[in-house]
């Protein structure tokens, strides 16, 4: 009778020719080459994300290290900002969803913390981190201001109200105060109110100017729709203050509105 042919196991060759060699062969364990390459790859596969994650960073570092903001995307400067806010996580696919989310990087920074936590990834934390960082660069916009004359700072002035104003889900009325040189003294917000309209009191506007010893007051609000374009109460509303400011010695400069992609100067049209 032919013998028959042996059969490896792995652990040494066995052959099924008697002698309780197959006895031996049912105890001994089984090595199957399928389970070797997959329990490889398990254990291999966090090391190399982990290496590729480290390296993106590092990667999108040089770049604006090298080339500045003007090497990056928007969504890549703010992924760069929320590698120090979200150490351990692909910050890439939170950065697109809050762009996805709120439209600009602008729109990211003016949204209010509690539309912020809504977007997947963004907690608490993370979301205050973001307004800290718009308050900083409002902040700096200010520095811009302080000491000079801010009709002829009319750029760095628009800038600082854009940044502040333009993404507010409610709207807002600030009023810019002057002293007889133009310079500002104080930046306020006189009121917020719903998506439509901001009450405004004409006599506590030359109330608070004259508590401040300013010469000069500039009206500042928002339009959450996106459009600056005056109303008739906007107008009629500007209207009545200049009136009021005038027999006391405050000069109304300007009324401004400020939508999400511009701005309207009731003076440039000639409405003042």
């Amino acid at each position: 009778m032919a013998k028959r042919p042996a059969l490896s196991t792995g652990h040494g060759d066995m052959r099924l020719d008697g002698g309780g060699t197959a006895e031996a062969l049912e105890e001994a364990p089984l090595f199957d080459e399928r389970l070797f390459f997959p329990t490889k790859a398990a254990k291999l596969a966090p090391a190399k994300a982990e290496a590729d994650y480290h390296g993106h960073r590092e990667r999108l570092r040089n770049r604006y290290r090298d080339g500045g903001d003007a090497a990056l995307a928007d969504y890549e400067i703010l992924e760069l900002l929320l590698f120090r806010l979200i150490p351990r996580r692909d910050t890439k696919p939170i950065a697109k969803a809050l762009l996805a989310r709120f439209g600009t990087l602008g729109g990211v920074f003016g949204a209010p913390v509690n539309l912020l936590t809504e977007v997947k990834g963004v907690g608490d934390a993370v979301a205050l981190d973001l307004k800290l960082m718009a308050s900083v660069a409002q902040r700096m916009l200010k520095t811009e201001l302080a000491g000079k004359p801010v009709l002829s700072s009319w750029k760095a002035l628009i800038d600082n109200c854009h940044t502040a104003m333009a993404h507010e889900a409610r709207e807002q009325f600030r009023l810019l105060f002057l002293d007889k040189k133009n310079a500002l003294i104080a930046d306020e917000i006189q009121g917020f109110d719903t998506i439509d309209h901001t009450p405004v009191y004409p006599r506590e506007v030359v109330k608070r100017a004259l508590e401040l010893s300013a010469s000069a007051v500039i009206l500042v609000h928002n339009r959450p729709s996106g459009d600056p374009t005056p109303s008739r109460a906007d107008i009629e509303m500007t209207k009545t203050i200049i009136d009021t400011a005038k027999p006391l010695g405050v000069t109304v400069h300007d009324h401004i509105i400020i939508g999400k992609n511009g701005h309207v100067s009731f003076r440039a049209l000639r409405l003042i």
